[in-house]
């Protein structure tokens, strides 16, 4: 068995070809995130990744609708969106597959 702490990953990616990781795999990406009230991520898409996000705590807005905890948002690829935290919020993020640099701003041409 192998103890981890999210606080050693990049910004709390732990799967994926990022440094370091704990399965360096192109397959898919995994991360937890932790934002504050106020956070917040400026619209864009992505073109090869499906991007799963899952709110575990707070409340979230995404495209100008509040979503919270226990729901779960999937983008498909050249699916633009933005992000705000609302109140102090947990995610957990998968993309698939793991694309490097698959993140374009605005929306999809």
């Amino acid at each position: 068995m192998e103890l981890h702490s999210l606080n050693q990953f990049t910004k709390g990616w732990f799967v994926g070809k990022f440094a370091p990781t704990l399965i360096d795999t192109g397959d898919v990406e995994v991360a937890v995130k932790h934002y504050r009230a106020g956070d917040s991520e400026p619209r864009h898409h992505h073109r090869v990744a499906t991007e799963i996000t899952a709110i575990i705590s707070g409340t979230v807005r995404m495209n100008g609708r509040e979503i919270g905890a226990g729901e779960i948002i999937k983008l498909a690829p050249g699916t633009a969106a933005d992000f705000a935290a609302v109140t102090d919020a947990v995610t957990v993020v998968v993309k698939h597959p793991g694309a490097s640099n698959d993140k374009y701003p605005g929306d999809a041409p």
